[in-house]
C-alpha cells in the first residue's frame, strides 16, 4: 500500500487536483473548467454549486488516474486552496449556495465603495489593503441589499457570508455535525474586515461595512480539522485550507523571508514572506500567508494585472497564435530592443493601482545587423509586450527590497515562468539569481501545508537557474520604461 496528499485548486478558470506520492511526484491530476459570467458592467461571477461540484469531480478523477499506478493507494490528507476575494453567501444549515460566487475580478459595488474613501487610510491601517471593490467586504454588503434570499437568511440567522474556502470546505465536508464554520488567515485578509495585527475580524471595520460577526465565519489556523471529503469509497481529512497565492511560497517547504516568489498566471503576483506584520505596506499589499497557534507568517505583496492575461490579448489582437510565439522568442538575441510596451491590461497594479489604462506600443525595435528570420514585426511586439511583464515584477520587486531589506533570490512558479527569455531579462534587471519551479506550485504548497509529516521524505525539487548578469541597454530600457508607466 502506498500513501499521498491530495491537493486542490480551485482558480477561475477551472478546479484542479493532484495526488502526490511518497516521492513528492504527481500520480494522478484532473482539471475541471468551470464557466465564468459577466452578466452587466463590472459583474463577474460564478455558479457557486458548479465550483464545489467541479472540485469533487477533479478530485474523483485524480484518484482514479493515481490508482491506476498504485492500485491501493491511500490518502494521508488533503488540502485546498481557492481564489482570495471570492465571496458566496450560504446557508449556515445545510451550506447550499443563496448567491453566485462573486469572482475577485468583480466590481459591481464600485459606487458604494467609494463613499467609504475619507476612511480609506485607516482601513489600509488595519488590513493593508487598500480601499478596493476587488474585495469581499462590498460584495457582502451588495448581496445583503440585492438578493432577498441573503436577507432572508441574516434575519433567521441562517446566513454565512462566506469567502469561497469557507464555502466550499463546508459544502465538500461529507461528516459536517453543526461544527463551527472557519476560515483561514490568508482568505480571512480578503475580505477587507480582517485585522492583521489582532488575527481576527475588526470590530471597526465590520460596524463601518454594516456586516454582523455573527454572519460570518470563525477566524482559524491554516492547517487543522477543516471537515472529511469522501471520494469514490475512501475519505480523506482536510488538512489545510489556504489561498491560491498564498500557498505558493510552500511549494519548495517552508516558506523562506529571503526569497522573492513570483507567480505568473492570468497575473503575477509578488510575494516576500516576513516574520513580522509589515506596518506601513503602501504602495504594496500587507498580506497574512499562514497561521497557527503560535502566530503568523505575513507577507509583502505586488501585484500585475497583465501577466498571461496580456498574453492572450496579444494574440486575440494581433491575430497570432500563442504556440508559435514562445519558441520563436527564445530564437531572439538578448542585444535585441523590442518596442516598449504600456501594458495597461486589465488596468494597473503596485505601485500605480490605476483602474484603466490605455495599452499601447511605443517606439521601433532595434535588433542590430545579426537577427534571426523569425524577427518579425509581430514577434518584436511580443517581446515587448513580455519584457513589460519582466519590467513590472522588477519595480515591485525593488519596492520589497526597499521595505524588507536585500533578498537572496527570487523563484519563478505558472504558465509562463517556463520563458527562458523572460527569466534570463529578470535576472538582468534585479542582479539576482532567478530559479524556475516546474512545478504546480499552488497544489504543491498546499500539500506541503497539509501533511508536512509526508512532504518531509519528498526530494527537493529541481530548480532552473537564471544567474544575474549586466545588460546596461536593459537597464535603460526599465528607466524609459518607469517613466512611461509614471506618465499613464
Amino acid at each position: 500500500m502506498s500513501t499521498g496528499v491530495l491537493a486542490l485548486d480551485q482558480g477561475s478558470h477551472a478546479s484542479r487536483a493532484c495526488i502526490f506520492d511518497e516521492s513528492g511526484d504527481v500520480c494522478g491530476s484532473a482539471s475541471v473548467p468551470v464557466a465564468t459570467r459577466q452578466p452587466a458592467p463590472l459583474h463577474v461571477e460564478h455558479d457557486a454549486e458548479e465550483l464545489a461540484g467541479s472540485l469533487q469531480s477533479a478530485a474523483e478523477s485524480a484518484l482514479r488516474a493515481a490508482r491506476e499506478h498504485h492500485p491501493r493507494l491511500e490518502l494521508a490528507a488533503a488540502g485546498l486552496a481557492v481564489q482570495r476575494s471570492t465571496i458566496v453567501c450560504c446557508s449556515r444549515v445545510d451550506g447550499s449556495a443563496l448567491s453566485p460566487a462573486l469572482s475577485w475580478q468583480d466590481r459591481r459595488n464600485a459606487p458604494w465603495v467609494e463613499g467609504l474613501a475619507p476612511q480609506a487610510e485607516r482601513i489600509r491601517e488595519l488590513t493593508g489593503l487598500p480601499l478596493s471593490p476587488h474585495y469581499g467586504a462590498s460584495k457582502f454588503r451588495w448581496c445583503l441589499e440585492r438578493l432577498p434570499a441573503v436577507a432572508r437568511a441574516a434575519q433567521s440567522g441562517e446566513l454565512l457570508a462566506a469567502p469561497l474556502a469557507s464555502y466550499l470546505s463546508r459544502r465538500l465536508d461529507r461528516r459536517w455535525q453543526g461544527a463551527p464554520i472557519g476560515v483561514d488567515a490568508a482568505n480571512a485578509g480578503r475580505t477587507q474586515l480582517f485585522d492583521t495585527r489582532k488575527l481576527d475580524w475588526s470590530e471597526e471595520l465590520l460596524e463601518l461595512f454594516s456586516i454582523r460577526r455573527a454572519w460570518l465565519p470563525i477566524c482559524v489556523s491554516t492547517a487543522g480539522a477543516w471537515g472529511t471529503l469522501g471520494l469514490a469509497d475512501i475519505e480523506v481529512e482536510l488538512r489545510a485550507v489556504t489561498g491560491d497565492q498564498s500557498a505558493v511560497p510552500y511549494a519548495l517547504g517552508a516558506a523562506d523571508p529571503g526569497t522573492v516568489y513570483v507567480n505568473l498566471g492570468t497575473g503575477a503576483f509578488i510575494q516576500r514572506p516576513l516574520h513580522s506584520r509589515p506596518e506601513s505596506p503602501a504602495p504594496l499589499l500587507g498580506s497574512v500567508l499562514s497561521r497557527d497557534e503560535r502566530g503568523a507568517l505575513f507577507s509583502l505583496e505586488g501585484t500585475v494585472n497583465g501577466a498571461g492575461s496580456a498574453v492572450s490579448w496579444f494574440c486575440t489582437e494581433e491575430p497570432c497564435a500563442e504556440a508559435d510565439l514562445w519558441p520563436a522568442l527564445e530564437a531572439l538575441p538578448d542585444a535585441v530592443s523590442p518596442p516598449l510596451f504600456v501594458n495597461g491590461i486589465g488596468g494597473l497594479g503596485s505601485p500605480w493601482w490605476r483602474v484603466q489604462q490605455p495599452s499601447r506600443f511605443v517606439g521601433d525595435a532595434v535588433v542590430g545587423s545579426a537577427h534571426p528570420p523569425t524577427s518579425s514585426a509581430t514577434l518584436l511586439r511580443f517581446a515587448g509586450l513580455v519584457e513589460s511583464i519582466a519590467f513590472m515584477i522588477a519595480v515591485n520587486a525593488e519596492l520589497l527590497a526597499r521595505q524588507a531589506g536585500s533578498p537572496r533570490r527570487v523563484v519563478l512558479a505558472g504558465g509562463i515562468s517556463r520563458s527562458r527569455w523572460l527569466g534570463r531579462r529578470l535576472a538582468a534587471l534585479l542582479q539576482l539569481p532567478v530559479e524556475v519551479i516546474d512545478a504546480e506550485a499552488s497544489a504543491r504548497g498546499v500539500a506541503q501545508l497539509a501533511s508536512p509529516a509526508s512532504a518531509a521524505n519528498w526530494p527537493k525539487v529541481a530548480l532552473h537557474c537564471h544567474l544575474p548578469h549586466h545588460n546596461a541597454q536593459l537597464q535603460a530600457r526599465f528607466r524609459q520604461f518607469t517613466e512611461l508607466m509614471e506618465k499613464g
